[in-house]
């Protein structure tokens, strides 16, 4: 039967789910690695690998995806002998498993592109004998405990370690997406499967027939020397839609006679033919004949001549021949369930994968209909009737709701991010030949989903940076009277509605002189010319700028530092050094929450629309006096409660005549803060809090200066949004550059004042 264009689809969303999954057991995967890499008796990230390993093999089997499968069956190898101690865990062995997660990826890349390399078929081949080389001989399977010796034993037909196994596969099997036939093939990568007998008793007559329903079984003899686990998690991911039973060699009678009753209940008939199954498939069964003369002898009085047959005497079942779905591992038969599926409670079944340009559509909808809203509630104000007022303000409680709710699903904790940066800091360090620490606070935190994946990169290049550069050699460190092993810290918190993300390290730090001497070479500054702490650090991030000595496969070309500026610019972030020589470097990184919607706080400035961030405003105040007499000046400072701060005009910055000079209306200043940087913008008008639905700009726009977006008001009107710290950036570039120009309209600006006198 051919596919169809909607079988087509299925397979492919599954697949794309698979390829998505496997990318979280490969995280999980390393992480156990590295975890017991410095703590060899943690046995719980043992098992953690384990299980991300053979998750990774199962569903890949399930796919088809036989490369994948025939790899990571090696490492699982392996680690299943660290967890039986046939093998002790060494430098040799986590290095081979940590390439081994590396190779899993490129084979998982293979899948996902649909091509096939045979570059990385040969470094599968070859990863995959170092592995087998460093697993050398391992013990030999434990076999099932004997049979006691009044226990009636079944005799093999072979003399071989050969498994019985009973699978019974439950109506909803195929609606929940297995293949009972994938389980089967999948077992052929233990071992051998001597003999099968598919039970076909529970398919009901053509018109009760289901086509979605599985009426399935089967009955296999299996010659492995696998594990009883290793064969039970064959079947894990069926655990919830199947029965399965599994004899193990050399099981007593009794434990047929149990799985007999198990399958067919009290029919005699069924029990028969059971029986008969099994000694087709190569089993020879010493029959009791006390039963069987008993039923004769019972039936002697009788006309008829009963029919003599082996009756097997029915036991109850087991708890050591049992084994419970969730339960313990150890057993041989499988816990009946009635009902159909029993879906297992637990966190698994609280999450829902969602594709994300779904969920990006949705919040676009949510921004289409914030802005409706607005509109409704200021045609409601226009007409004055109360009722349309308050309901239209219940419905904007709602949206907000709505809005946040939605935001919120985008917001994943940085953290994961983070965990990634484990594998490069040992990797790296070891290439390097340096100790290093990675401590890691703040993974709580939580940002857009989208700002996290793209600030992975410039993150990364930040990691090896301090790693290469930053951090001393072991000899140095003692040299210099601090500990032979460095410290790296990557840090996260919120702080007044952005996200703050810190690279530290204590090492070297930053060479001001060289750096300064490299920029007069590269004609990026003047002999002479005095600059901050602030501006020097900022060279570093020109394009091609670099103090290396030596260029590394590491660092050292120039590139990277620029990129990583460009990339959180574009992310409406800022990045920011400060150092000290012989203490380290602190990398500061500041984002918003979100790229999609905020609250913000809506100002009029020269007839134009102005949003800031709401989290930015700090308070609003009159304009004061100090201002006042200075009317043709950009910005200045003023008095706040005893406190100095810059000032800066929105109109004269932007060039244009403010809206109200003629003292028919105030004019205000909004206060707002940029972590600790607080500066007075003087406004026209203030028209409130506005909730915000960002717009990017067309790149006809990208001239203009500290602008993060637009957004359009109920009235449908432009409003602009403010970029707070690309206005201070801007603010003191053009005071510095006023003051290199010599007299003028700005002569005695001290926007410079922004970023120093500003503290608190």
């Amino acid at each position: 039967m051919s596919m169809t264009d909607d079988d087509a689809e299925i397979l492919a969303t599954a697949r794309a789910g698979f390829l998505d999954e496997a990318q979280e057991m490969l995280r999980q995967f390393e992480q156990g690695l590295l975890v017991l890499e410095s703590d060899p008796a943690d046995a719980e990230s043992l098992n953690s690998a384990f299980r991300a390993a053979h998750t990774i093999k199962g569903t890949a089997g399930m796919f088809g995806c036989d490369a994948v499968v025939s790899f990571t069956h090696e490492a699982e190898t392996l680690l299943e002998a660290l967890r039986a101690n046939q093998r002790q865990l060494d430098d040799a062995v986590m290095s081979a498993l940590l390439e081994s997660r590396d190779q899993i990826e490129a084979l998982l890349g293979e899948v996902r592109s649909g091509d096939s390399d045979p570059a990385v078929a040969a470094s599968s081949a070859a990863l995959a004998a170092r592995l087998r080389a460093l697993l050398g001989h391992p013990q030999e399977a434990a076999t099932a405990p004997a049979p006691s010796v009044a226990a009636p034993t079944v005799a093999e037909a072979v003399a071989e370690p050969i498994w019985h196994l009973s699978l019974r596969f439950f109506p909803d099997a195929l609606r929940n997406g297995l293949d009972p036939l994938s389980f089967i093939r999948y077992l052929g990568t233990l071992g051998k499967v001597r003999a099968i007998r598919t039970q076909t008793q529970a398919i009901p007559a053509l018109e009760a027939l289901d086509a979605e329903s599985c009426y399935l079984g089967f009955e296999l003899r299996f010659d492995s020397e696998a594990t009883h686990a290793a064969i039970e998690q064959v079947f894990e991911f069926a655990a919830e839609d199947s029965d399965v039973v599994i004899l193990p060699p050399g099981a007593p009678l009794a434990a047929f006679e149990d799985l007999a009753t198990r399958r067919c209940g009290e029919d005699a008939e069924a029990r028969t033919a059971l029986f008969d199954c099994w000694q087709s498939m190569g089993l020879t069964f010493e029959v009791r004949l006390e039963p069987v003369v008993k039923a004769v002898a019972e039936a002697a009085t009788d006309d008829a001549v009963p029919t003599l047959v082996p009756h097997i005497e029915r036991r109850a079942p087991s708890a050591e021949g049992e084994v419970k779905r969730g339960g313990d591992r150890r057993s041989g038969v499988g816990e009946r369930r009635e009902g159909g599926r029993d879906r297992r409670a637990g966190d698994e079944t609280r999450f829902v994968r969602v594709r994300a340009d779904k969920l990006d559509k949705l919040i676009d909808l949510i921004g289409e209909l914030v802005i409706a809203g607005s509109g409704a509630q200021m045609i409601a104000h226009q007409e004055g009737a109360e009722v349309l007022v308050e309901a239209t303000q219940r419905v904007m409680d709602l949206v907000q709701e709505t809005r946040d709710g939605t935001l919120a699903l985008r917001m994943v904790p940085i953290g994961e991010t983070f965990a990634r940066f484990q594998r490069v800091v040992r990797d790296v360090s070891k290439q390097l030949g340096k100790e290093v620490d990675l401590v890691v606070t703040g993974g709580d935190t939580e940002l857009d989903k989208s700002m996290v994946d793209a600030i992975a990169d410039p993150l990364m290049h930040l990691v090896r940076n301090s790693l290469d550069h930053g951090l001393e050699t072991g000899d140095d460190r003692l040299a210099a009277g601090k500990s032979p092993t460095g410290r790296l810290a990557l840090n996260a918190f919120h702080e007044a509605g952005s996200v703050v993300i810190e690279v530290s390290d204590d090492g070297r730090g930053l060479a001001r002189d060289r750096i300064l001497k490299k920029a007069i070479e590269r004609e990026l500054v003047a002999e002479g010319q005095v600059l901050s702490d602030h501006e020097v650090w900022q060279l570093i991030f020109q394009p091609g700028f670099s103090t290396a000595e030596q260029v590394t496969d590491l660092s050292g070309r120039g590139v990277g530092m620029d990129v990583v500026k460009r990339s959180i610019e574009a992310l409406r972030g800022t990045i920011a050094l400060t150092s000290q020589v012989g203490q380290g470097t602190l990398t500061q990184i500041r984002l918003p929450l979100t790229l999609a919607m905020i609250d913000g706080f809506l100002t009029m400035v020269g007839g134009v629309n102005y949003v800031l961030p709401l989290a930015a405003v700090a308070e609003c105040i009159d304009v004061p006096s100090e201002c006042h007499s200075q009317t043709e000046r950009v910005s200045g400072t003023f008095d706040l409660r005893g406190e100095v701060l810059p000032w800066l005009d929105l109109a004269r910055f932007y060039g244009v005549d403010p809206s109200n000079t003629d003292g028919l209306r105030r004019r205000s200043v909004v206060v707002v803060r940029d972590g600790p940087t607080r500066v007075g913008l003087i406004v026209d008008r203030l028209l409130g809090e506005h909730q915000t639905v960002i717009k990017p700009l067309s790149g006809i726009f990208q001239h203009l200066k500290a602008l993060a977006g637009s957004t359009i008001l109920g009235s449908g009107e432009v409003a602009l949004l403010l970029d707070v710290s690309g206005l201070f950036a801007a603010a003191i570039r053009d005071g510095q550059n006023s003051n290199r120009a010599g007299p003028g309209r700005n002569q005695g600006s001290s926007a410079t004042g922004v970023s120093t006198q500003g503290k608190h």
